[in-house]
């Protein structure tokens, strides 16, 4: 707290001993958007950065003296006061726990400030009995700088989550392989021209969860974990708190550019839905849904696609989850919320279980597609929505396996276990998603997630997160492709974070048959120390490539092997797994035959070898890790990207080149170059 605020007690304590009666200054408990000025009295580092322009929401929570309640609240930026309405609660009800009744909240929605620099903002609040207190936060405007080439058009972003540099090694060293030393050959993200490290940190931790890991690059601010698009605070409503406006809304507001959202997870986890709801939880999926079609006039979401069916069927439907419990509703009788609809443009939403939500996409317009065949024929489609699963897609090893009729599940196949056989892959999603946003007469933002690089490694599954970032990389060169025939196209490609501390330790000193031969033998002895080759015993592992852009197997001899340096107790063999851990987001996977998929690591068939690696976090899952992660950009302004950079720098570089134009010059980013004249012999 600022040093003049932690003088008002003595000031309170001063007028008491003069006036013989009991009082106390009020408090300001929390200022929003977050500040060292605030919290520490320290101007350094300003911890919120703003666009011109871009929206933001101003909060203070108020503990009034005893007996007392806050009459009025007012907030100043640069000493001017904010011209808009405050919003007034107490905490009778709705509040965290701790809060007494007579705290109150004042917020201001869908505040801009378009000149450029630090600015101080103030709240000053006052009691029944007239005594007031005053806090002071910053912030900073950045600037758009001059440019030294044209606006890009389009901007996409792909998001291998949990893919640190060793998740990037792997599906090199799997997919092209390795002589000599040499890279038989590149994957797509290592051809792009620019590269970066990101710092990840959270707003409230040096390791980061997905929904501020995403958020950080579409907002230009941090986030708490498990929070997306929005400021923490201090009540219970997950869909109140002070908002950040996301760069799909900022630019269709500005310029009328359109939104794509494509990931293999469930559409509502935090990846997705942190390009365009703004939720305290990112596990409120009715309401995330919900917000996905409702606030699309703020967002110009033109496609959706994904796993998350169970979201979208009305409640009492087989595989529907839809529950009051997570969706929201915001009240016109209640100031704090109704700001949120008029301020925002936000739809007010509903408490609304029995709601079908694909019937509602289709009337607003949108193509629906169930499975890859129906993807396929909905080629004229100006909008399109996508689910092809009822939660998480399968991952690719499986989508794979299952197309070249590889049964390793119960029933067959992994997928069809599942009942969803035809999946599309990740690089097929994203060329029907661009096929769709090129009509889009303004240009877009496309963001394209490859989700279970950072599920699979939690489950400390090696195989299925290699193959997944092999499909990552797939669709990578397909956005690569489509920025150099365009050339007006910025593609970056990075993480939100690392997962696992995964490791590349070394190559098997074993054929496949003898590894097998060796966990019936059981124990470290047999599965360590006669299996790790380290060093030059690593060799050069050679994966086999099929037709369909896949290893023709992963059980091959001397295979590469993965440790874990941010890991749970595991049993390990060093095989593939014939099928992934259970998935309980899955609404089915209590029955049969999902029921009898393994339910953690310690379950799976590695458990013959005995081989058992103690783990350096507990519980069953392996965790995210605070390292800084690579960053790849090609196109017009992927020059911006170097150096080692936080993760809401990436923000401004983004805004920058669609808002006022690249500052490199293009033509050495990686995009396509006009050609040049040629001379005809006379």
């Amino acid at each position: 707290m600022p040093l003049r605020l932690a003088l008002l007690p003595l000031a309170g304590a001063l007028l008491h001993c003069l006036s013989g009666q009991a009082h106390a200054a009020p408090q300001v408990a929390r200022l929003t958007p977050p500040s060292e000025l605030f919290a520490s009295g320290q101007p350094e580092p300003v911890i919120a950065r703003f666009l011109p322009g871009q929206r933001f929401d101003l909060q203070a929570t108020l503990r009034p003296d005893a007996g007392q309640r806050i009459s009025a609240a007012r907030f100043f930026i640069d000493g001017r006061p904010v011209d808009v309405p405050v919003a007034l609660r107490d905490c009778t009800s709705g509040c965290v726990k701790g809060l007494a009744p007579e705290v109150a909240i004042a917020t201001v929605r869908a505040v801009g400030v378009e000149r450029a620099g630090r600015h101080e903002f103030t709240v000053v609040a006052t009691q029944a009995d007239q005594q007031t207190v005053t806090a002071r936060g910053n912030f900073e405007v950045v600037p758009f700088t001059a440019a030294m080439g044209p606006k890009v058009r389009n901007l996409i972003i792909l998001l291998g989550d949990g893919m640190g540099a060793a998740q990037r090694t792997a599906a090199r060293i799997v997919k092209n392989g390795y002589a000599q030393g040499k890279a038989l050959a590149p994957l797509a993200m290592d051809t792009f021209p620019a590269t970066a490290l990101v710092k990840t940190a959270s707003l409230n931790s040096v390791v980061t969860d997905s929904s501020p890991g995403m958020t950080a690059y579409v907002s230009g601010n941090k986030n708490n974990n498990n929070e997306e698009g929005v400021f923490p605070d201090d009540t219970l409503d997950p869909f109140d708190n002070p908002r950040i406006e996301y760069l799909s809304e900022y630019l269709h507001r500005t310029q009328g550019k359109a939104l794509g959202v494509v990931t293999t997870a469930d559409v509502f986890d935090a990846t997705p839905a942190g390009n365009a709801v703004h939720t305290s939880s990112r596990g409120a999926g009715t309401g995330i849904v919900d917000q996905f079609l409702d606030d699309r006039s703020l967002t110009g979401l033109a496609v959706l696609m994904g796993g998350g069916r169970k979201w979208f069927l009305p409640a009492g439907t087989p595989g529907s989850e839809r529950a009051e419990a997570n969706d929201y509703a915001f009240s016109a009788t209640q100031p704090h919320t109704a700001e949120i609809v008029r301020r925002w443009g936000a739809a007010p939403g509903a408490k609304d279980k029995g709601r079908d939500l694909i019937q509602d996409f289709q009337q607003a317009g949108f193509r629906y597609a169930a499975t890859k065949t129906e993807m396929d024929a909905a080629a004229g489609a100006d909008k399109l929505l996508g689910l092809f699963a009822f939660s998480n897609m399968n991952v690719a090893l499986d989508k794979i396996n299952g197309r070249r009729g590889v049964k390793t599940g119960l029933s067959g196949s992994v997928v069809d276990d599942f009942g969803f056989p035809d999946q599309p892959m990740l690089d097929e999603m994203t060329m029907r998603a661009l096929a769709v946003l090129r009509k889009q007469p303004k240009g877009f933002v496309l963001m394209v997630e490859g989700a279970s690089i950072d599920k699979q490694a939690h489950n400390m599954d090696t195989e299925r997160w290699m193959l997944d970032t092999i499909e990552f990389d797939r669709a990578v060169q397909v956005a690569q492709d489509f920025a150099r025939e365009r050339g007006d196209t910025l593609v970056i490609v990075t993480a939100d974070h690392e997962c696992s501390g995964a490791a590349l330790i070394g190559g098997s000193m074993l054929t496949d048959l003898a590894l097998q031969q060796a966990a019936q033998s059981r124990g470290a002895a047999n599965l360590r120390d006669k299996v790790v080759g380290v060093y030059e015993k690593a060799g050069f592992p050679r994966y086999k490539t099929a037709a369909d852009g896949y290893p023709v197997t992963t059980d091959i001899d001397h295979r590469l092997l993965v440790g874990y340096g941010a890991n749970a107790d595991r049993i390990e063999d060093w095989r593939t797994n014939a099928t992934p851990l259970r998935d309980s987001q899955q609404p089915l996977a209590k029955q049969t035959p999902l029921k009898w998929y393994p339910a953690n690591p310690s379950e799976r068939d590695d458990a013959v070898g005995e081989f058992a690696v103690t783990g350096q976090v507990p519980g069953d899952s392996a965790v995210h890790t605070a390292t800084d992660i690579p960053l790849s950009a090609f196109g017009p302004g992927a020059l911006a990207f170097t150096g080692v950079i936080d993760n809401t720098d990436v923000f401004f570089k983004l805004a920058q080149a669609a808002v006022k134009g690249v500052t490199a010059p293009a033509d050495a980013s990686g995009a396509r170059r006009p050609k040049a004249a040629v001379a005809r012999k006379p």
